[in-house]
């Protein structure tokens, strides 16, 4: 299915800032400016958008993270909010939203973490020069808490997690 840009742009703020469940087609059909038959067309059903939406959203993160240091991707975080606005992780939301019981959105949340976390244990080795499993793991929690806090907290959350990332990589 090729998704109309605009209705994944529409439907990603609308997701992010209100929720999955809460965001009905109609809503996203008026805030997009089209039909809800025209909203059908490009989007198939809410499951197709909603992965939809996360498979870009995932494209842009990690275009985001491209440089392979554990201080870029908190610098990106920072980034990220600034643009983007902090409501915790689209993705957990996505899970916690619908249960993880469908299989496709289980899917492409379970891909985009398993993707961070390789990206995270890169970087640990990059900056090593060996790899450390519980090191990577550590790191992942930190940013994955930093992304929760954020949405209360703000940069001072992800700030913190990067000092604390520094300082077990330093330690390695």
């Amino acid at each position: 299915m090729d998704t109309n840009p605009h209705l994944l742009a529409v439907a990603e703020r609308l997701f992010y800032e209100r929720g999955f469940m809460a965001t009905g087609m109609d809503a996203l059909a008026k805030a997009a400016g089209m039909s809800s038959r025209t909203l059908y067309k490009h989007a198939g059903s809410k499951t197709d958008l909603i992965v939809a939406v996360l498979e870009a959203r995932d494209r842009r993160f990690f275009a985001l993270i491209d440089r392979p240091s554990v201080a870029a991707l908190f610098g990106a975080h920072e980034t990220w909010i600034a643009t983007e606005g902090a409501h915790g992780c689209l993705f957990l939301r996505a899970l916690g939203e619908t249960g993880g019981v469908d299989p496709t959105i289980a899917g492409v949340v379970l891909r985009h973490k398993e993707r961070l976390h390789k990206c995270i244990a890169r970087m640990v080795q990059a900056h090593t020069g060996r790899r450390n499993a519980v090191t990577a793991q550590q790191i992942l929690l930190l940013f994955e808490g930093a992304v929760a806090a954020s949405a209360w907290q703000g940069v001072k959350a992800v700030r913190a997690a990067s000092r604390a990332a520094t300082q077990l990589l330093e330690a390695q």
